[in-house]
């Protein structure tokens, strides 16, 4: 469904062609797969894409997903942090990417969330679902901790949080509820975690979103720039 498109755009960095298409992707988050009691949420993260300055929009995004580990959309991160059992996760996500005849083009990584719900829209719902449930604990933790810091993002992951039918309540959730959230204001503390955890499985995984080209040319919308070109 065009739904998994959209709300994987909207975790992209944000573009001013991101920013000119959110009329569509407004019109296409209401084709009825995010429930009603999620809507206003988002509406809200529309609003300020279409009125808010660009460059606050992504000083506000680095700020969240590059300079926060806890809020990273690199699913794997959040179970297997630097382990080699990563690398193994990843390989298997590609294989089920290429089963599924997607294939993964660009410099992020397999468990990017954004590339994830790229994949997800061309699956049946149903499986669509179960893929999405599997990392639900994650999408939890997720939405919780935007909830807490009070972000605009906090209903896109409530979304999906809603979609997949997750649970704070199992003990994978809990689990990762019960880690601390690093500060991004911390940049000493920020850099002494990545330092530790640095490891490479691909390209660039800073380089932006990749996807996003892809993403919004299939929901009829004008491609967005990768953010190396943006910035």
């Amino acid at each position: 469904m065009k739904t998994f498109r959209a709300l994987s755009a909207l975790l992209c960095y944000p573009t001013s062609d991101l920013q000119a298409a959110i009329p569509a992707i407004r019109d296409v988050l209401s084709e009825g797969l995010v429930p009603s009691g999620q809507e206003a949420g988002l509406d809200r993260l529309l609003a300020e894409f279409e009125h808010q300055d660009l460059y606050d929009l992504q000083e506000r995004y680095v700020l969240l997903f590059d300079r926060s580990r806890t809020l990273s959309l690199n699913l794997f991160e959040h179970i297997h942090g630097e382990s080699r059992d990563r690398g193994g996760a990843m390989v298997d996500l590609l294989e089920t990417y290429r089963a599924g005849g997607f294939d993964l083009v660009g410099p992020e990584l397999p468990d990017h969330l954004p590339v994830l719900l790229e994949f997800l829209s061309t699956r049946p719902l149903e499986d669509a679902r179960a893929i999405l449930a599997d990392a639900g604990h994650i999408l939890v933790a997720l939405a919780e901790r935007l909830n807490r810091r009070e972000s605009s993002y906090a209903p896109v992951l409530a979304a999906l949080v809603a979609i997949a039918q997750a649970t704070p309540l199992s003990d994978e959730a809990q689990a990762l509820l019960a880690e601390a959230d690093d500060d991004p204001e911390d940049l000493q503390a920020l850099d002494a975690v990545w330092e530790e955890a640095q490891v490479t499985f691909g390209p660039d995984p800073d380089a932006g979103c990749p996807v996003s080209r892809d993403i919004l040319a299939r929901i009829d919308m004008p491609p967005a720039r990768p953010r190396a070109a943006a910035e």
